[in-house]
């Protein structure tokens, strides 16, 4: 299982990886977001842009919803980051390129990367192939959760000084954990130090998800079983403030994807939009 975890990383972070090279690509400028590092990470066959989910048309909405939270995120950061925080925790981090395409930004913080062994592994090589290096503000956090590995025992090994302030970002993640797992991790994460932010994106019920995009989100759904990540939680935005308040957060938002949409999407004429399906909460100690 390491052997083959550290051929490639998760599929659903290449697919991630990928999605961003093509709103590069393909999209009109002005993008709302820049990546392009993770498309030479990832190293995919030449005709990648022909694979099913790659549709640039049908997975528009997927496509714009990733650069979105993507850009949100940044944005949060940078604004932290402005506000004297110098540690920033990836969890779930995947083909993150934060470090590479914000250097002089990255200068300033310590980046935590946390994931999988073989994905920690297979990116650090990747990283050296490529000529850009593990620079030492960057820390990969190897955590085998399937063996049930203390995140948090790991990320303090690695250097984080859990009495001062971090922002947090755990995107794309949480509707592949149980309820159980999220609420724990919320737990442990409002122990922050004061001052401390958490972004987490989170998956909306049927229900409150547009009708339009029901179906691709239906498409998807079996997919990511048949992959071994089966989608196992979604929150309403009034369950998942509660959880953050429950868990001891003194602030908890929540921002609608549709906020994502206003925000950075208003003013295009080419149509892009991001689907409807994952919010953020934004909550703070």
């Amino acid at each position: 299982m390491a052997d083959e975890q550290a051929e490639v990383p998760d599929s659903t972070a290449v697919r991630v990886a990928l999605w961003r090279a093509m709103h590069v690509q393909i999209d009109a400028p002005p993008h709302v977001f820049e990546d392009e590092v993770g498309l030479r990470l990832a190293a995919p066959d030449e005709g990648w842009r022909q694979r099913p989910d790659m549709d640039p048309h049908g997975t528009s909405g997927f496509r714009a919803a990733i650069v979105g939270r993507a850009r949100f995120i940044e944005d949060l950061v940078a604004e932290q980051c402005g506000l004297g925080v110098a540690q920033y925790v990836v969890l779930g981090a995947g083909l993150d390129t934060f470090t590479q395409r914000r250097p002089e930004s990255a200068a300033r913080l310590r980046v935590f990367e946390i994931d999988q062994p073989g994905t920690q592994d297979w990116k650090r090589r990747r990283l050296v192939e490529l000529g850009l290096g593990v620079p030492d503000s960057l820390r990969l956090v190897p955590v085998d959760f399937e063996a049930g590995a203390d995140w948090w025992e790991r990320l303090a090994a690695a250097g984080f000084d859990a009495d001062r302030p971090a922002v947090v970002v755990c995107a794309g993640v949480s509707m592949y954990l149980t309820h159980d797992a999220n609420v724990a991790n919320l737990r442990r994460l409002a122990g922050l130090a004061p001052g401390s932010t958490l972004a987490m994106t989170f998956m909306l019920p049927a229900e409150l998800i547009d009708a339009a995009d029901r179906p691709a989100i239906d498409a998807i759904r079996p997919r990511a079983k048949a992959a071994g990540t089966p989608f196992r939680s979604f929150y309403t935005p009034k369950e998942i403030l509660a959880l953050a308040r429950d868990a001891g957060f003194a602030q908890a938002r929540h921002v609608p994807g549709t906020a994502l949409a206003a925000r950075y999407f208003a003013d295009r004429t080419d149509g892009l939009r991001p689907s409807t399906g994952e919010d953020i909460l934004v909550a703070t100690t």
